[in-house]
């Protein structure tokens, strides 16, 4: 049983369930920008360089293989370095997309170090004090 507490309370901590909030929010940051990198990013720069779709863009390395009737025994061989240069588009988006996260995280941290704390109320007797000083001014 006390295993069991000691898991439960591993399992609820703070740091673990923000860190699998940010795993879930995480994937779904990566399918957005893998949809806007791909819907929209490579169209426009394909659009720049002619018209060519990177996704598309592969080397071929091996023909297919046909028998005497003329069937596929064997598939072609390509390298499909279009959906690489893709990837990595998508990996430069997301990378920089993260840095400017961090950099307003840490701005604002940097911020409140910055900003002072109120000075405290004057004790009891720092206030007394100053009454018999002012008294004594007089």
């Amino acid at each position: 049983m006390g295993m069991m507490k000691e898991f439960k309370e591993f399992a609820m901590k703070g740091n673990l369930v923000d860190m699998a909030i940010a795993f879930v929010m995480g994937g779904a940051f990566g399918k957005v920008t893998t949809s806007f990198i791909e819907g929209i990013v490579m169209p426009i720069v394909g659009k720049l360089t002619g018209g060519v779709d990177f996704s598309k863009m592969q080397y071929k390395i091996k023909d297919a293989e046909l028998d005497a009737a003329g069937k596929e025994t064997a598939a072609a061989v390509f390298i499909k370095y279009g959906a690489f240069i893709t990837t990595v588009v998508d990996f430069i988006v997301v990378a920089f997309v993260m840095f400017m996260v961090i950099k307003g995280i840490n701005k604002m941290k940097k911020k409140e170090e910055i900003a002072p704390a109120a000075p405290p109320a004057p004790t009891a007797t720092e206030t007394l004090l100053a009454e018999i000083r002012d008294a004594l001014k007089k």
